[in-house]
Order: C-alpha cells, then structure tokens, then sequence
C-alpha cells in the first residue's frame, strides 16, 4: 500500500499532548502541506494562521472553552501549536476548501511523527468582535471564517484504531 494511504489509516485524534513545542521547522512543513490541498477552481482562498505565541493560544482556548459552555476547560487538550485555519466568507466553497487544509495538515502532522486533532467552534470564536480583533492585530486583511483549529505537538498517548462501521459504501455498476 502507498504511503498516503498508510498514513490515512494510521492517523489517529491525539487528546494528550506532552509540553514540547515542535520546532519550527515541522510546524512549516505541516502548513506547506496544508497550503497544498485541492480548492474549488484552484482559489486558494484559506489562509492558516499559526499560533505559538503560548499567551495567544490561551486566550483562543479560553475562547473556545465559552463557545463549548466548559470555561476552565482547554479544548486544545494541552498541544502547544494551534493552526487556525479560515476562508474567505464570501467564497461559496469556503467549508469544503478549509476542510480539505485540514485533513493536510493532520496527514502531514502524522508523517512527521507529530500529533494532531480537529478542534471545531472556529467559526464561532473569529465571528466574534474579539476574534477580529485579534485578526486585525495579526495583520489579517477581510472577512474570513472560522474553519477549524489544528492542534499540534507531539503525543503523550497512541489512542488503538476504531473499526470501521459497514454498510457505508453502495454501488451502482
């Protein structure tokens, strides 16, 4: 089997993190992949934006915790790397385009030996007048929406496969 395909089946949610920050280099190469995926007539509109910043990254968990209803709470299960991903509002392919990033960037996370994890409630954070803010303080220019975060950092658990549900495929031949 390929490799793309091993790295499909091997990829797991990682929900533990241990306190190493990747370096700076694989966090590049996982966004690099991420910039790669396919997009509705090859637009390219989802931007990433990268959080190492531990202050900046706290203040999105805080965030996402109270869109969760959990305050208190970290979403981000303790990884130290949050890729925000987010697209144009105005670009009618804008979930599907952010949501094939996000499968990039778990993909290439796992074949560089990181951990990684979907982490939704994007879209509710940056609607928020606090969430633009802090896009206008990263110097993002638009209207974008919320996508999903990506966190990262290296696992402190090796969760076992699920099996997969039948009954999932049907044909017409």
């Amino acid at each position: 089997m390929s490799t793309v395909i091993d790295a499909m089946r091997e990829r797991r949610s990682i929900r533990a993190y241990t306190g190493e920050v990747p370096p700076r280099e694989l966090i590049d190469q996982v966004i690099d992949a991420g910039l790669w995926a396919a997009s509705g007539m090859n637009r390219q509109g989802p931007i990433v934006v990268a959080v190492t910043n531990r202050a900046l990254r706290d203040r999105l968990s805080a965030m996402n915790a109270a869109v969760m209803g959990r305050p208190g709470t970290d979403p981000f299960y303790g990884a130290p790397v949050v890729l925000v991903v987010l697209a144009p509002r105005d670009e009618p392919n804008r979930v599907y385009d952010g949501s094939l990033v996000m499968g990039n960037l778990m993909l290439a996370a796992h074949a560089l030996g990181l951990g990684s994890c979907w982490i939704h409630r994007a879209r509710e954070e940056f609607d928020t007048p606090e969430g633009k803010e802090i896009l206008a303080e990263l110097g993002v220019e638009g209207d974008y929406e919320g996508i999903g975060h990506c966190i990262l950092g290296y696992a402190a658990e090796a969760p076992e496969p699920k099996p997969r549900r039948e009954g999932r495929v049907f044909r017409a031949e």
